[in-house]
C-alpha cells in the first residue's frame, strides 16, 4: 500500500466507489457487460503494477468526473505510463467488476474537473488496540444508534454510499459483507453477538428509505447487519479517526476504503484498507476478535 492521493495528504489503500449488492445464497442476475469511452490524465501508478489513478472526465449515463484508481487485466497497457500524461480509454463494466483497456496517449489533456472539496477535522487517529469511541447515527429503520450499544459483541463496519456505481469497491464491500453473515452463521466457535455497520457519508441523499431499499437488495439481516445515516460531523469525525477520507468532486464522492473489526471490549482488533480483503478474511478477523477478552 502507498500514500494516495498526493494532493489529499492522507494515508491511503486505495479503491473507490459503487453499488449493487451480493449475496451467497442467491446467484445474482448477469447484467450485459458495458463499455465506455473515457479520457483523462494519469495521476499514480500503483507499485502492485496493474493499478493506475486517473482524474477522469465524467463517462456519460454512468458517473461524474472524479480521481479514482483504475485496473487493467493486462499489465502491458501500463507500460511506459507516467503521471501527467493525458490518455484515452475503455471502460469496461461488468455486474461484478469494472476495468480499463485501450489505453492511448493524447496530444491534449481532457478539459479538467472542478475541484475537489473535502473537510479535514481536529480529530485523534484510531489504530489496532485502540477503544472505539462512541458516536451517534441513525439506522435504515429511522432508530436512533450508538456505537456504545454494541459492546459485549464484535463489531464490523465499513464507509460506503449507495449511488456508487463502479462495482469492484463500494459493492463489493457489501458483497462481502452479506458473505460474511453468512459465513459467521456456519462457523463453530462464531461469537454469539456479532453485528456489521454499514455507514453511508451521504448523508444527504442516503436517507433511511434509501438505505432500507439498498439494504433489503443486499436480503440483510436485521438483528445483523445495519445501514446508517445521521449527521455528517459525526459521520466525518468517525471517518477521519481511521483515515477514512472522502471529498466532493465534479459532482460525486471520491474517496478510500477501511474496514474496521471491534472487540467485545471496544477495542479495535483490525483495520482493513482499500478493497482487497475477502469476506473470509472478516470473518475470521470477526472470530478472533470474539475470542480475544
Amino acid at each position: 500500500m502507498k500514500n494516495w492521493p498526493k494532493f489529499a495528504a492522507r494515508s491511503c489503500a486505495w479503491a473507490l466507489l459503487a453499488l449493487t449488492a451480493c449475496q451467497k445464497e442467491s446467484a445474482p442476475v448477469s447484467a450485459p457487460e458495458q463499455t465506455f469511452a473515457v479520457k483523462g490524465v494519469v495521476r499514480e501508478l500503483e507499485p502492485d503494477g496493474k493499478t493506475v489513478v486517473i482524474q477522469h472526465e465524467a463517462v456519460s449515463n454512468y458517473m461524474a468526473a472524479m480521481t479514482m484508481p483504475f485496473e487493467v487485466h493486462d499489465t502491458n497497457e501500463l507500460r511506459g505510463l507516467k503521471p501527467g500524461d493525458a490518455i484515452s480509454f475503455q471502460l469496461i463494466i461488468t455486474s461484478k467488476e469494472g476495468w480499463i483497456e485501450g489505453i492511448r496517449r493524447l496530444d491534449k489533456p481532457p478539459a479538467p474537473a472542478p475541484p475537489g472539496v473535502r473537510i479535514s477535522r481536529a480529530v485523534v487517529p484510531l489504530d489496532e488496540g485502540d477503544t472505539l469511541p462512541d458516536y451517534h447515527f441513525t439506522n435504515e429503520l429511522g432508530e436512533a444508534v450508538r456505537l456504545a450499544q454494541y459492546r459485549g459483541g464484535v463489531l464490523a463496519f465499513t464507509f460506503f454510499f449507495t449511488s456508487c456505481p463502479f462495482p469492484n469497491f463500494c459493492p463489493r464491500l457489501t458483497g462481502n459483507f452479506a458473505e460474511a453473515a453468512a459465513q459467521l452463521r456456519q462457523t463453530p466457535g462464531a461469537p454469539s453477538r456479532w453485528h456489521l455497520l454499514s455507514i453511508s457519508f451521504d448523508p444527504k441523499t442516503d436517507t433511511p428509505q434509501r438505505l432500507l431499499a439498498y439494504a433489503q437488495n443486499a436480503r440483510y439481516d436485521p438483528a445483523r447487519w445495519s445501514f446508517l445515516t445521521g449527521d455528517p460531523e459525526q459521520i466525518g469525525e468517525l471517518a477521519d479517526q481511521f483515515d477514512e477520507v472522502f471529498w466532493t468532486e465534479g459532482g460525486s464522492i471520491s474517496h478510500n476504503l477501511r474496514t474496521v473489526v471491534v472487540d467485545p471490549q471496544g477495542r479495535v482488533r483490525k483495520i482493513f484498507q482499500g478493497n482487497k480483503w475477502t469476506s473470509g478474511d472478516l470473518a475470521r478477523a470477526m472470530v478472533q476478535a470474539g475470542a480475544s477478552h
